[in-house]
């Protein structure tokens, strides 16, 4: 399937005299996923809430499988999934009983599998209230892929989950993308979002500062590439080397680490340093900037309350 899944168009939202989200504009391709960033306060929720219908936009316009979802709001339950950071089920329910009563809703076979793959085959006949707080965010996420949504929101979905089912869900993740699923990703790991987003939007104080693949977004920054070195005398920690391309320097624990706006020239004239000293390399690590240095470099830091 090809176009736009998700169509947002000058949208904004208030509460009061606070704007929450100001006039922005972006679209996500059926069968992307597509990341949502920010700190807190950003309009992350904001954002996802219209666009799931759970609350109604101030101007702009918004539509999803074609479906305006303040309008439409009932048609739009039967094409989209769900995982909110918050869970609202009833103590006493069991993740079986939850999964035949969420999927007896869609008018869909239950998907018990869903429940074993996510690792809460030992807890289906548990009640909510006996779930960890992991658990209970795998069985939020099983209930909301298992109807085959067209759509499916994430909202923080591998906050509190162990390793093995953060993995598990980023399979699962590429699987439902693979069959022509979109996926908007809102999350605070940007080694996640890196990960597993082909297009990310970073918001800042209700408005998008920089749209684009992870790759297009850290090409654009400052652009500077982390070399760190070791050598067994350590000669480089001392400030008195003139690299070029070098911005800033650091130093951490036995490593010198420079911040090069050319690696090869400063890696050239790393090795030309270490021989002049009579120094040994012992390490040399080169790492481009990663979609975290640009979120930090866009957002200042600011990661909200």
């Amino acid at each position: 399937m090809t176009g736009n899944m998700i169509e947002v168009s000058n949208f904004s939202k208030r509460y009061g005299r606070f704007t929450a989200v100001d006039d922005i504009s972006f679209h996500v391709e059926a069968g992307e996923i597509f990341g949502l960033l920010g700190p807190n306060g950003a309009g992350k929720t904001t954002t996802l809430e219209c666009l799931e219908g759970l609350r109604t936009p101030d101007s702009g316009t918004l539509r999803v499988a074609g479906l305006d979802p303040s309008r439409d709001p009932h048609a739009l339950r039967s094409v989209i999934g769900v995982q909110l950071q918050s869970s609202g089920m009833p103590e006493s329910i069991t993740p079986d009983e939850a999964m035949k009563l969420f999927c007896a809703y869609h008018a869909a076979p239950p998907r018990y599998d869903l429940l074993d793959r996510l690792g809460l085959g030992a807890k289906r006949k548990a009640q909510f209230h006996e779930l960890s707080t992991g658990q209970q965010r795998r069985l939020a996420l099983a209930l909301a892929v298992a109807h085959n949504p067209r759509v499916i929101f994430l909202d923080e979905p591998t906050a509190g989950l162990d390793v093995q089912t953060r993995v598990e869900l980023h399979a699962l993740m590429r699987e439902l993308r693979a069959a022509g699923t979109t996926i908007v990703l809102a999350t605070h790991d940007m080694a996640e979002a890196e990960e597993m987003a082909d297009r990310v939007a970073i918001l800042l104080e209700g408005g998008i500062v920089a749209l684009g693949t992870p790759i297009q977004l850290t090409a654009t920054g400052a652009g500077l590439t982390k070399v760190s070195v070791h050598t067994t005398h350590g000669r480089l920690l001392a400030n008195g080397h003139a690299l070029p391309a070098v911005a800033q320097r650091a130093v951490k624990e036995e490593y010198a680490i420079f911040y090069s706006s050319d690696v090869g020239r400063t890696v050239s004239a790393l090795f030309e340093a270490i021989n002049a000293d009579d120094d040994t390399l012992i390490d040399l690590r080169v790492e481009r900037p990663s979609l975290e240095d640009r979120f930090l470099e866009l957002t200042n830091g600011k990661r909200g309350n």
